[in-house]
């Protein structure tokens, strides 16, 4: 009854670890996330042509080039004749951050926007709609009933 046991420190799960699988390179490197930053690839060129109303219309919206001094491990993956010198561009795409907050505030403005489209399309909608024939569906519509349904009738004696 007093067997001698082992700490659990000097047992090792090896035999028991899953095989490594593999799996299709990705195309662009995922950057090491910071706190406090969202970032993105954003399009530089397309086709081997410049597009630069893209890049400028990304800058003016908040966004800004990641320089690669912050991320040092993806200087092998970038491209070596890019026009963004100090920053990340792998085949026409360069590495762009903009603050979480922002990110958030944009986020609930195109949220916001989808609404109010919504809303206009039910408006309109729901303008051509007659109480005797509803055209609204009935997954948008709430019905509320209370009760069992209708009692039978007992005959009179």
């Amino acid at each position: 009854m007093n067997d001698i046991r082992l700490p659990r420190t000097s047992a090792t799960r090896d035999a028991k670890e899953r095989p490594k699988q593999w799996k299709p390179p990705s195309l662009l490197p995922d950057p090491e996330p910071k706190d406090g930053w969202t970032y993105r690839w954003v399009r530089t060129s397309i086709f081997g042509a410049a597009d630069p109303a893209n890049i400028s219309k990304q800058f003016r919206e908040g966004w800004e080039p990641v320089p690669l001094s912050e991320h040092p491990e993806l200087a092998d993956a970038r491209d070596q004749n890019s026009r963004w010198k100090d920053g990340v561009e792998i085949g026409g795409l360069l590495l762009c951050r903009i603050p979480s907050e922002m990110m958030k505030q944009r986020q609930a403005h195109y949220e916001n926007l989808a609404k109010s489209q919504l809303s206009a399309v039910d408006n309109n909608f729901m303008r051509e709609s007659d109480p005797r024939m509803p055209v609204l569906s009935p997954e948008r519509r709430t019905q509320i009933t209370f009760g069992g349904g209708s009692k039978p009738s007992k005959p009179e004696v």
